[in-house]
């Protein structure tokens, strides 16, 4: 592969077959004036093509001592003084790591503004092969960032290009963060792409960075898009992981959808729809408008009723399943009476029913799993009519046992928490609060109890709410607010969200921008809840907040009986804080 893209960048550049390097000029007098001027420029003689030229100035007659006299009278030594200045700055006690920083930041600085492409390009005319000096300058971070903001400038410059190949061939293909520069090689890009993967395999902790980063990288373009989607689609049929694939190409086609780009046709390409196409074209007609109508509705409910309805993979499309659940949970949305059973059942259906191929029969055949469709749509349909409907805190005591009933299944969980969403972000909704904790926030409780997978969607609404700006509420009533969307959280943490949690507290308590009660009411809370052992990770996160002494220096009493001094000591003993 190295040898194509050799042979097809550098194509025309080299000399013809069978040309003498050692044949003389045609024209020896203008090959010699061609020379002179070389010769002319300052510090000449350090240019790596220095030898080339002379070559050619003394195969055409040149003098020797005309020579001589030009390059030493235009040697003005900047590299010797530079190396001499650096020298001098050493021994007046300045850092070897600082003056080679200094030296290298200027370097590069000189190169960007000068930098021009067609000479670089030269470099693979004069040398016939890669230059030693690439090769060394690659080996170094300073000068391979270098070469990645330049190709972001230059695309088109194939000596770049080359070098960029030549960094992920060393392995250095996880520096390479800028996409335009990746995807100018299908190779490059598929190493980078492959770093991605494993970066969001391999990171659980940090799984939304993961996939931001990945996604961002798969939308640069159409052909990145398509390229990486059919590979992911590939991945997504092994046993082992695929279920992880599958997940990260819905979360791409999600990005991509945000940044308004029109993907429907490529995800329908890929999962299999062309079988079915009165499905199909009402998905995709539904998909590429962002928005539900009664007609395609129908026509979805209409196969999935059959005696051999479609594959429900195609209907567990992420974009589908988000406008279904708008259109059930939100509070205000209105659906033609008609046609809401049938939003209702394509709801449960994709929530509900196991499509399994069969066993011992044509791989054709599929065996349908129906056992809770029944149950999961009476569920649905009693949680959508007391979320259709605006009701205060007090009205919705009585709708509770109904609602914790329901809640068990996950999709009406999802549902639960946007209609939820939609209610409390409201400006007014506090503001007309009475509570010591709202009803709908009590029931959010509910849903961190009963399903942990929904446990980040809970934390970002509560953190958003947490930050949200309720200027029109007194000081002391906004930071009860505030301790009681701590006490949400603190329930989240219980519930086995620990770690996201703790971290999320401890950037407020480093940004600086929260009220210190605030993080001192956290950190009580949470000390009278736990209970050893505890994990590293909790304590290298937790164990800072304890030991500030803005935080807890009022909560500690004379002995090590009080609960800071006790975590303190058993976290001391115990674990190895950085």
């Amino acid at each position: 592969m190295e040898i194509e893209y050799e042979d097809a960048g550098w194509q025309g550049r080299q000399k013809p077959t069978g040309e003498d390097e050692d044949m003389p000029e045609d024209n020896p007098q203008e090959t010699i004036q061609e020379c002179l001027e070389k010769f002319l420029t300052p510090d000449y003689i350090m240019e790596p093509g220095i030898f080339t030229q002379l070559k050619r100035y003394f195969q055409s007659g040149g003098s020797p001592e005309e020579v001589i006299t030009m390059l030493s009278e235009n040697y003005k030594a900047v590299a010797q003084m530079a190396n001499l200045l650096a020298e001098w700055l050493i021994l007046a006690g300045v850092k070897v790591t600082d003056v080679q920083a200094m030296v290298e930041n200027h370097l590069k600085d000189m190169i960007l503004k000068t930098f021009d492409p067609k000479k670089a390009d030269t470099i693979f005319t004069e040398e016939g092969e890669t230059p030693d000096w690439l090769t060394e300058m690659i080996d170094h971070h300073t000068w391979r960032s270098l070469i990645y903001r330049l190709a972001e400038e230059y695309p088109d410059c194939l000596m770049l290009n080359f070098t960029i190949k030549l960094i992920s061939d060393a392995g250095f293909q996880s520096e390479i963060t800028s996409i335009s520069t990746a995807a100018q090689q299908i190779e490059v890009f598929s190493r980078v792409l492959k770093t991605s993967i494993t970066k969001f395999l391999n990171n659980p902790e940090d799984i939304q960075g993961a996939i931001q980063e990945c996604a961002r990288m798969v939308c640069h373009g159409q052909h990145t898009y398509v390229y990486s989607q059919v590979l992911i689609q590939v991945l997504s049929q092994e046993p082992k992981g695929g279920f992880n694939m599958k997940r990260l190409s819905q979360e791409i086609t999600k990005y991509a959808l945000q940044n308004n780009q029109n993907v429907t046709p490529i995800t329908m390409a890929l999962n299999g729809s062309a079988a079915y196409p009165q499905a199909c074209q009402a998905l995709s007609s539904m998909l590429s408008r962002n928005t539900l109508n009664p007609a395609d509705i129908t026509v979805l409910f209409r196969n999935y009723s059959a005696a051999d309805p479609p594959p429900i993979d195609l209907i567990r499309n992420p974009q589908f399943l988000e406008l279904l659940v708008d259109s059930l949970f939100k509070a205000g949305v209105k659906i033609n009476p008609e046609h809401k059973s049938k939003y209702i059942h394509l709801l449960a259906y994709a929530a509900s029913v196991v499509d399994t191929p069969a066993k011992k029969r044509p791989m054709t055949e599929r065996v349908l799993n129906k056992d809770e469709l029944k149950s999961t749509i009476q569920a649905i349909e009693k949680v959508h009519a007391i979320c259709n409907v605006n009701k205060g805190s007090t009205e919705l005591i009585a709708e509770l046992q109904t609602l914790y009933n329901c809640i068990k299944y996950p999709v009406v969980g999802v549902g639960v928490i946007r209609w939820i969403e939609n209610t409390v972000t409201e400006p007014s909704y506090f503001k007309l609060s009475t509570d010591s904790c709202p009803t709908h926030l009590a029931i959010l409780d509910e849903v961190a109890a009963v399903h942990p997978t929904l446990h980040q969607q809970i934390l970002r609404l509560l953190i958003r709410l947490f930050e949200s700006k309720q200027d029109e509420l007194e000081i002391l009533v906004q930071l009860e607010m505030k301790k009681m969307l701590l006490d949400r959280m603190v329930n989240l943490l219980t519930r086995g969200c620990v770690v996201p949690v703790v971290k999320y507290i401890k950037q407020c308590c480093a940004k600086g921008d929260t009220d210190i009660s605030l993080i001192r009411y956290f950190v009580t809370e949470v000390l009278e809840t736990i209970t050893p052992p505890y994990s590293p990770e909790f304590v290298q996160l937790f164990l800072p907040m304890v030991e500030n002494e803005e935080i807890t220096g009022t909560m500690r009493g004379e002995g090590d009986n009080d609960p800071v001094s006790e975590f303190i000591v058993h976290c001391k003993a115990r674990y190895t804080t950085v």
